[in-house]
């Protein structure tokens, strides 16, 4: 069983900023793979849907903790179904990566990623795949606070679609390494 998480904070507010980047990658998995409309349960604060992706059993978490709390429900969940941490896969948005790139990673600190650091810091490690999305543009000249709760032009989600596409390819691939 693997655990797919997508980073972001709850409400239409969030809903496609750059931060909700990981949200809208476990929204299009669940699309793509005809996951059950995922809903909210009270006992992990996050919306999860489960299925099978591959034959691979796969539970789909958005925590709804705000970002830099993600940690609490990624916990309940992982405490729930008993999965090791090794089996969970966290997808989120990173400020030090071009737009239109993404990146894996294993065993890796934060980087200063609040939501990264809040699941290191309940689960008492980081021994956990991430795929790291980027969101930097060459004209950022907001501050980093408020850039990352920016929704995305248009052609910057055009761009974040295709990487989205890819991922999904990567993701099938992760669900058995």
């Amino acid at each position: 069983m693997k655990l797919i998480i997508g980073l972001g904070n709850p409400g239409k507010k969030y809903e496609k900023t750059r931060h909700n980047t990981g949200f809208l990658v476990v929204n299009k998995i669940a699309n793509n793979f005809q996951f059950p409309v995922s809903g909210f349960n009270s006992k992990f604060n996050a919306e999860i849907s489960q299925d099978a992706i591959d034959n691979e059993k796969v539970i789909l978490v958005k925590p709804l903790t705000f970002m830099n709390s993600s940690g609490q429900a990624v916990r309940a969940v992982l405490d729930y179904y008993k999965i090791d941490p090794r089996d969970i896969i966290v997808i989120h948005d990173d400020l030090d990566i071009p737009l239109g790139e993404y990146k894996i990673s294993k065993n890796r600190n934060s980087g200063g990623h609040k939501g990264v650091q809040s699941i290191i810091d309940c689960l008492g490690t980081k021994d956990f795949t991430r795929i790291r999305i980027g969101i930097m543009t060459k004209n950022k000249k907001t501050p980093t606070e408020k850039f990352v709760l920016e929704g995305f032009g248009k052609d910057e989600m055009e761009i974040i679609e295709e990487v989205i596409e890819e991922i999904e390819n990567e993701i099938v691939r992760l669900l058995y390494c």
